[in-house]
């Protein structure tokens, strides 16, 4: 029996334990137009406390948008957003004291120290002159940059940099936290340990955080739930076995023959337990099955039929990849990430 879609309408609320805790982010039907372009389109999602939550979808899917939405750095069109229990667009100053926020550029003054960085953000958010070293000292220790704290920014590799972005969006005890791409432009060594540091982060401080990814192993991992973004609406939402159990087909079953016929693509999809192909190259297809057993046997018998061969075949579990183009028809590919300037206004008030 074929599984109905987890949120589909955007307004259903999905089953995992962590939507019953308290809501610590709250966006009810919100849409931001810029001029006639419609960049967000109604999306409707909660923030458990203490959750990971993660926006994926592909780049211009809307996710940045939303993100300096809730962040206070563009106006809401219309809906509303509501962070630790602050409209966004009626109490903009305390929602920034609330929050610490991770760009997808790294912004850090290169020619300052490690150290000077911090100190310059613990400034701007009013940290007390008493606090900020001892601030300063506990996230260095919690990005495990401490015995870096007196070099050069601009000495350090590209993980170590996006590893003090991030100390720096906590320097000033945020509750809530703001991830854009956090890992964009690392190589995977980087991005693993990046993932590893954001879940400790979120059981030692006790911290809520939303994480805009393009990444679909970063989502799998790291996130407690998943909206998937698509063109500005949210087309599904829950976590990430939900949403793998709402694909029909338990089995992906990945099939290259040797030769390329125009007909193989027809003669999968006839096969009985097939509910879906993903032609992924020439003669390459991804084939979602409620039977990986079964459906692997006939693949070897179709080819043995037509005098052909088989290069590869191999019985995979569903991932987020067909979560994905099971929602929006089409698959999502890793593009560049084109810099945003999204820094974080500081503080009304602050003083130096």
């Amino acid at each position: 029996m074929t599984k109905p879609p987890i949120s589909r309408s955007a307004n259903l609320r999905s089953t995992g334990t962590a939507a019953s805790s308290r809501e610590s982010i709250v966006v009810e039907n919100i849409v931001k137009r810029f001029g006639d372009f419609e960049a967000v389109k109604g999306i409707t999602f909660s923030v458990a406390d203490g959750e990971i939550f993660g926006l994926l979808g592909p780049n211009g899917a809307g996710k940045s948008t939303l993100i300096r939405m809730m962040t206070t750095l563009i106006p809401v069109t219309e809906g509303r957003a509501l962070v630790a229990g602050h409209d966004v667009m009626k109490d903009a100053d305390a929602v920034r004291r609330l929050i610490g926020v991770i760009p997808q550029a790294l912004t850090s003054d290169q020619d300052l120290t490690v150290e000077e960085n911090l100190l310059i953000y613990a400034k701007l958010y009013s940290v007390p002159r008493a606090q900020r070293d001892k601030n300063i000292a506990e996230v260095l220790e919690a990005v495990d940059l401490t015995k870096w704290r007196k070099a050069q920014t601009k000495t350090l590799s590209g993980g170590m940099r996006r590893r003090l972005e991030i100390a720096r969006g906590l320097v000033h005890d945020p509750a809530i936290f703001f991830l854009d791409e956090p890992t964009t432009g690392l190589d995977p060594v980087s991005r693993i340990a990046v993932w590893e540091m954001l879940n400790h982060l979120k059981k030692s401080r006790n911290l809520t955080m939303l994480v805009t990814t393009h990444y679909m192993e970063e989502a799998d991992r790291l996130c407690d739930r998943i909206a998937i973004v698509d063109y500005g609406r949210l087309v599904a939402l829950g976590t990430p076995v939900e949403l793998k159990q709402s694909v029909p087909g338990s089995n992906v079953v990945e099939v290259q023959f040797t030769t390329e016929r125009e007909d193989w693509k027809a003669r999968i999809e006839a096969l009985p337990d097939v509910t879906g192909v993903q032609p992924q190259s020439a003669g390459v297809y991804r084939v979602l099955t409620s039977n990986g057993t079964r459906t692997t046997t006939q693949l070897v018998e179709i080819a043995a039929a037509l005098n052909e061969q088989l290069a590869s075949l191999s019985v995979q579990n569903t991932s987020l990849d067909d979560v994905f183009v099971h929602y929006t028809g089409r698959q999502l590919r890793d593009e560049q990430i084109k810099p945003v300037n999204f820094i974080m206004p500081p503080r009304p008030g602050a003083q130096p």
